[in-house]
Parts: C-alpha cells; sequence; structure tokens
C-alpha cells in the first residue's frame, strides 16, 4: 500500500476564543488530492520545528490574518487588518527549514503574501484604499463560486498542469503581491495587474495562489489539479 503523504497545515488563531482552528476545506482538499493532513501548533521551539520538519512530506501556508507589514519593512497604515505576529515568526522559522530541506509548500491567499512578503517582496495593505479596481477580490458567500478571471502565463507549471491561459477564480482578500519578489516568477496575473498566482523556479515545489482552492476544489477541476501536483510533489519528497 502506497504511503500517503503527510502535508503540515499552519493553523489559523482565533483571538477571542484563544484557540488554534481550521477550516474543513483545506483538509478535506488535501485528503482527496491522496494526502494525510495535519494542522501543526504555533511554535518557535527550534527542536520541535526541526521534529515537525523532519515528520512531514509538504507544509500548507492557510489563510488567516494580515502579514506583518513589518515583514516587508512597512509601517502598518489604518487600513491594515489584525496581523498575528506569534504566526509570522513561526512561518518564518518552519518555511526557512522547508527552502533548506526543499520540502514542498503551498500557499493560499494569506500564504502567497507571506511568499513574497518574507522572499523580499512587498505588499498592499488593503487593496480598496492603495490601489483600487473594478474586479471583486473579496467576494461575499458562497466562497466556491468564481467572482473573477486570471490570465495564466505561459511557459510557468500552472499554465503546463491547467492547459489553458484563462482561469475563472474567486477571491476573498484585501492584501496582496505589490513588488514580486526577485526570487519569485508570476504564474498568473489578474485584469488589473494583480499577482494571482507564484513559484520558486530554483526549488521542486514552492507555490502560492491567491485564490482559494480550499473552497473550490469540490465544483472545479483546476483546484483540484493544483492540490493534487502538490500532494504529488510531497508524496515525491517521502518516497
Amino acid at each position: 500500500m502506497t504511503k500517503r503523504p503527510l502535508i503540515g497545515l499552519i493553523p489559523l488563531y482565533d483571538e477571542e476564543k484563544e484557540s488554534l482552528w481550521m477550516l474543513p476545506g483545506y483538509m478535506d482538499g488535501i485528503v482527496e488530492a491522496g494526502g494525510t493532513p495535519l494542522m501543526l501548533p504555533l511554535t518557535l521551539d527550534d527542536e520541535m520545528l526541526a521534529q515537525l520538519m523532519a515528520l512531514c512530506d509538504g507544509f500548507l501556508l492557510t489563510g488567516g490574518h494580515d502579514v506583518s507589514p513589518e515583514l516587508y519593512g512597512e509601517t502598518p497604515i489604518k487600513a491594515c487588518g489584525a496581523c498575528c505576529p506569534a504566526r509570522d515568526a513561526m512561518e518564518q522559522k518552519l518555511f526557512a527549514l522547508a527552502l533548506e530541506k526543499d520540502k514542498p509548500v503551498l500557499g493560499i491567499c494569506r500564504g502567497i503574501q507571506f511568499l513574497n512578503a518574507v522572499l523580499g517582496g512587498t505588499l498592499y495593505q488593503d487593496l480598496p484604499q492603495q490601489k483600487p479596481s473594478e474586479l471583486e477580490h473579496h467576494q461575499k458567500p458562497p466562497y466556491d463560486v468564481p467572482s473573477h478571471e486570471v490570465t495564466i502565463v505561459e511557459d510557468t507549471p500552472l499554465y503546463e498542469l491547467l492547459g489553458a491561459e484563462r482561469l475563472s477564480v474567486n477571491s476573498y482578500h484585501h492584501q496582496a503581491v505589490k513588488r514580486l519578489s526577485p526570487r519569485l516568477t508570476a504564474m498568473a496575473y489578474a485584469a488589473d495587474g494583480l499577482v494571482e498566482a507564484v513559484y520558486m523556479k530554483e526549488k521542486s515545489f514552492v507555490w502560492g495562489v491567491q485564490w482559494h482552492p480550499e473552497f473550490s476544489y469540490k465544483t472545479e477541476e483546476s483546484s483540484r489539479r493544483i492540490l493534487g501536483k502538490f500532494v504529488e510533489a510531497a508524496q515525491s519528497t517521502g518516497n
């Protein structure tokens, strides 16, 4: 029997309830893609992080709090949302280890923003204030319904995976990539110029998407393929 790759998921944090939690779509989407999801603790303990790195075959950077502007050298504006310094700090240490070990990483929504920030890029702290657009980037429920299209860049892994130049995506964010990190390559753009998907050329699998496959994997083949490609990369690492 083939061993299912173990995917470590960064938890979401609820300040009011002082609790760690997870949207079921992140876990269920990984299960359907052939992996076994594991929600991680929020920790900065080096020994524990090293153990988690050895245990997991890949890591999913989930949505959630805004990325702290301090991470990309800016002062928060009033429209910047709540941040979670503990999560920012853990993800920095965990991601550094993942790069060192070349473990697959997929960033979703906040995840793509974190990847860009930690790799030397910057973010729009609030799109309505800093980059107004006619596109619906912060849609209302249901969240599995596409709200706008993206154009996929040819000769990128995403184009190779989906075989399409355009893709309809769901969208629920108010921050986004501003200046793209020099270590990342864009794989998709929205019509208003926002970067919607990225990857690291020098790594086996480090991807980020601005949309939400954890909501749309049940109805969108493209979302299933993205999650499947990630789990497949983790399978290769685990073997």
